[in-house]
């Protein structure tokens, strides 16, 4: 998964693959929290009340996916949201909604 541009995930300028990562409930609470500080591991297990195994793996996923970066700090992993990716996320979603603005009265004509 990869939030590249060119990306084959990518239908109709939606970047699918970041969408449907994003989706999962999880994901979204660590994202939240990564939002306002970079946290480690063992942090994110106990906000979110999740398994370090869980974590671990939905940050993996974060993280090959370039949403998140991380930054080593002696024994500890941090990891950091990349505001980039989701202001790029936005930009998609705020264009999308323009377009359906502007076309709300655009109607194909039936066969």
């Amino acid at each position: 998964m990869s939030v590249s541009d060119d990306s084959p995930s990518t239908t109709g300028g939606l970047p699918v693959d970041l969408l449907r990562l994003l989706s999962d409930p999880l994901r979204a609470r660590l994202i939240r929290l990564l939002a306002g500080e970079a946290l480690c591991t063992c942090h994110l297990v106990e906000e979110t009340g999740a398994s370090q195994t869980n974590v671990s793996n939905h940050l993996r996923l974060l993280r090959e996916a370039g949403v998140v970066t991380t930054e080593p700090c002696g024994r500890y992993t941090y990891y950091v949201l990349r505001a980039d990716v989701l202001r790029r996320l936005a930009a998609t979603l705020s264009d999308l909604a323009a377009d359906a603005e502007r076309n709300t009265r655009n109607r194909r004509p039936c066969p």
